[in-house]
């Protein structure tokens, strides 16, 4: 799976971003992906989960200001950040692996694929 994020960029706080992640390559019937973000000399950690069911996941930091969606082609992985702020400042990364249960991972060792990363900057 070759995936490819787009969308980053600066903000003022209060406005909005959306992320984009695209897959190709081998697409899993049965797919987990994942939204994670990483300040420099702090661990990867996951922000949103969804799988090719519609079940998603949220971290609580961005509960009710960021939607996760994946389209029915599984290839499509889209991060809605609306109400920015600047602690959401960081480099944002997707994830995708194959769901083997019936909840998403949130640990960053257990998906395989990854894009390159996007910056994000929200100013005050």
């Amino acid at each position: 799976v070759r995936l490819v994020a787009s969308g980053g960029g600066s903000v003022q706080a209060g406005e909005s971003l959306r992320l984009s992640c695209t897959a190709s390559g081998y697409i899993y019937s049965s797919v987990c992906m994942a939204w994670f973000r990483q300040d420099a000399g702090k661990e990867r950690e996951v922000i949103a989960t969804v799988d090719d069911t519609g079940n998603t996941f949220y971290t609580d930091s961005v509960k009710g200001r960021f939607t996760i969606s994946l389209d029915g082609t599984r290839k499509n992985l889209s991060l809605q950040m609306n109400s920015l702020r600047p602690e959401d400042s960081s480099k944002y990364y997707c994830a995708a692996e194959y769901r083997g249960g019936t909840l998403c991972p949130v640990e960053r060792s257990r998906y395989r694929n990854w894009d390159q990363g996007t910056q994000v900057t929200v100013s005050s």
